[in-house]
C-alpha cells in the first residue's frame, strides 16, 4: 500500500507538530536535534500520513481542512464586502443624478411659471384707447392708468423714471430743452406716433413711453437701470 503525503496540511498547534516530528524521528532511527530551528517546518513538509500514528492523523487532517475553510470564508467575505461597496457606490451615483435632475426640473418649472405669469400680465394690460378721454387727470388717476397699461413686474421701474422726469405731471414741460409729458419725450411731438392727443392724454404718453423703453432698453426696468447710472435715459 502506498503512503499518502501530508504536504500542504497545516498543523493546528505546536503540540501536534512536536508529536509528528517525534514520530518521524523514531521511524528513521535518529533523534531530533533540540536546537534545530527548522525542525517543525521540515517535519510539516516531509512527514507522510502513514508515518503518523492513527490517533494523530485525524487531527492533522482536521487542522488542514479547517484552515482551508477559514481561508475560503475569508475570501468570500472580502468578495461580498467589495460587491456591497460597489453596489453602494453605484446607488449613491444614481441618487445624486436623480437629485440633480429633480433640481433642474424644479428650476425649469419655476422659469416656465414665471414666463407664463409675465405673458399673462402682458396680455391683461389695457391699451390706451380703453380709457375714456377726460378734460384733466389727477396724479392718482394717471398712476391708475399706468398700472393697468404696464406689466406688473415693470410698473415700479416705470414709476421711478416718471417720478424723476415729471412727478407724474402729464403736462410737464422743460423750458430749456422742450421735453414734454410724463416721460419727458424730446421733442414732445415724438409721442404723436402713439396718438394725436399726446399733449392732453396721459394714456397716449404712457403708451409711447412704454414702447420707447421696451425698444431701446428691453423693458422699463432696463431703462431704469440706465437712468440710475446716467441720470437720463
Amino acid at each position: 500500500m502506498s503512503r499518502i503525503s501530508v504536504r500542504g496540511f497545516a498543523v493546528a498547534s505546536a503540540t501536534a507538530v512536536t508529536t509528528v516530528g517525534a514520530v518521524v524521528g523514531v521511524a528513521s532511527g535518529s533523534t531530533p536535534a533540540a536546537d534545530d530551528n527548522n525542525f517543525e517546518a521540515t517535519a510539516a513538509d516531509t512527514t507522510l500520513l502513514a508515518d503518523i500514528p492513527a490517533g494523530q492523523q485525524a487531527q492533522v487532517q482536521t487542522a488542514s481542512l479547517t484552515q482551508q475553510a477559514d481561508a475560503q470564508a475569508s475570501a468570500a467575505d472580502a468578495a461580498a464586502k467589495k460587491s456591497a461597496e460597489e453596489s453602494a457606490r453605484i446607488q449613491a451615483a444614481k441618487d445624486a443624478e436623480s437629485k440633480k435632475q429633480a433640481a433642474e426640473d424644479k428650476l425649469e418649472k419655476e422659469r416656465q411659471a414665471k414666463e407664463d405669469a409675465e405673458r399673462a400680465s402682458r396680455s391683461a394690460v389695457r391699451s390706451a384707447s380703453a380709457f375714456a378721454t377726460q378734460s384733466s387727470y389727477t396724479v392718482a388717476e394717471v398712476q391708475a392708468m399706468a398700472r393697468q397699461m404696464i406689466p406688473g413686474d415693470q410698473y415700479q421701474c416705470f414709476s421711478n423714471i416718471v417720478n424723476h422726469e415729471s412727478s407724474w405731471n402729464y403736462r410737464a414741460t422743460n423750458a430749456s430743452s422742450g421735453a414734454y409729458g410724463l416721460v419727458q419725450a424730446l421733442p414732445g411731438s415724438k409721442m404723436a406716433s402713439a396718438g394725436a392727443d399726446w399733449q392732453t392724454n396721459p394714456a397716449t404718453q404712457i403708451k409711447w413711453g412704454l414702447n420707447y423703453m421696451d425698444s431701446r432698453y428691453g423693458s422699463p426696468c432696463g431703462a431704469w437701470s440706465f437712468w440710475q447710472a446716467n441720470s437720463w435715459y
